[in-house]
């Protein structure tokens, strides 16, 4: 069974850094698009950053120019660094991933990890 395995959440200051892991655990056949999303308190999940298998990355505008998605395919991960945090990115951020098996096409969300930054 796949799953996503996310680290790195914490407590920060603004204008500090955190960097966030996910790993895919499982056999798949491919992976297509991996990607950030986040929930603030009180609000709906929201994009913060995606990247496809060549390497294309787009970014919500809210992080542009702050946070910096990667992907290593050979490893199945994904990072997301994380700089001049703001109060405002504290959420949850959950993994999010496309993927290929046998069976087709299917998607998968990770467990979440808190980031929280202080004023």
């Amino acid at each position: 069974q796949v799953q996503l395995v996310e680290s790195g959440g914490g407590l920060v200051q603004s204008g500090g850094s955190l960097r966030l892991s996910c790993a895919v655990s499982g056999t798949v056949f491919g992976i297509d698009v991996m990607a950030w999303y986040r929930q603030p308190p009180g609000k709906e999940r929201e994009l913060v950053a995606n990247i496809d298998g060549s390497g294309s990355a787009n970014y919500a505008d809210s992080v542009k120019g702050r946070f910096t998605i990667s992907r290593d395919s050979a490893k199945k991960t994904v990072d997301l660094q994380m700089n001049t945090l703001k109060p405002e990115d504290t959420a949850v951020y959950y993994c999010y991933t496309m993927m290929r098996n046998w069976r087709g096409t299917f998607t998968s969300w990770g467990q979440g990890t808190q980031v929280t930054v202080s004023s």
